[in-house]
């Protein structure tokens, strides 16, 4: 049987939204499933990046800009050496992931945008550390969704709604649209180049 899954077709999927949608823990979801079908997998983090890149940036436009051209830039280069580059920061302006979307292009990887929504009073009511209600307050200034502006995707690629539906069914329809693409074996796939492998005596592992 011939995949015409391309092994060494790297991609970059954004997921982008509010802080406390879900991005971080979608994509760690995302991650095992991805890994289990033979992808190599990277995850960059948006606080992880803040603070181990992009360390002494503040929160003005012109540095939020900056932070996400980071992560884009890490993000084009494993898509570029055939890793799966699964992003989750804010990326709050629309024109920045655009110019991202166009770099990832540009070096003949695909871009796949994930917008990850949850309205503002689930995310106040999720909130544990209460930065929501200072900011609804008006006690933190700056603050996405509140006194910052967050530019949600005009047409993402895949759009979910986190606060109706199952972390498991987000990262389903997820999965089933990198399918769609030929960026990620189906199950069936996988199982027959495990049998493949073994068929012909040889250990054939779907972990790397």
């Amino acid at each position: 049987m011939t995949l015409e899954v391309n092994e060494e077709r790297g991609f970059v999927l954004w997921l982008t939204g509010l802080s406390g949608a879900g991005k971080t823990t979608l994509a760690a979801r995302l991650v095992g499933e991805l890994r289990a079908r033979g992808l190599r997998v990277e995850v960059l983090d948006g606080d992880e990046v803040r603070t181990n890149l992009s360390k002494g940036l503040g929160f003005s436009k012109e540095d939020r800009d900056t932070n996400v051209r980071r992560i884009g830039y890490v993000a084009r280069l494993l898509a570029r050496n055939g890793v799966a580059a699964v992003t989750a920061a804010i990326s709050p302006y629309r024109e920045v992931r655009e110019e991202v979307r166009r770099a990832v292009e540009g070096d003949g990887a695909e871009f796949v945008e994930v917008y990850v929504e949850c309205p503002l009073e689930v995310l106040a009511e999720r909130d544990v550390k209460g930065l929501y209600k200072k900011a609804l307050a008006g006690e933190i200034q700056g603050f996405t969704g509140v006194s910052d502006p967050y530019e949600e995707p005009r047409a993402p690629d895949v759009a979910m709604r986190t606060h109706e539906e199952t972390i498991e069914a987000s990262a389903g329809r997820i999965v089933v649209e990198l399918e769609r693409r030929g960026l990620l074996p189906t199950r069936f796939e996988v199982k027959e180049l495990v049998l493949q492998g073994g068929a012909n005596g040889h250990e054939h592992r779907t972990d790397i």
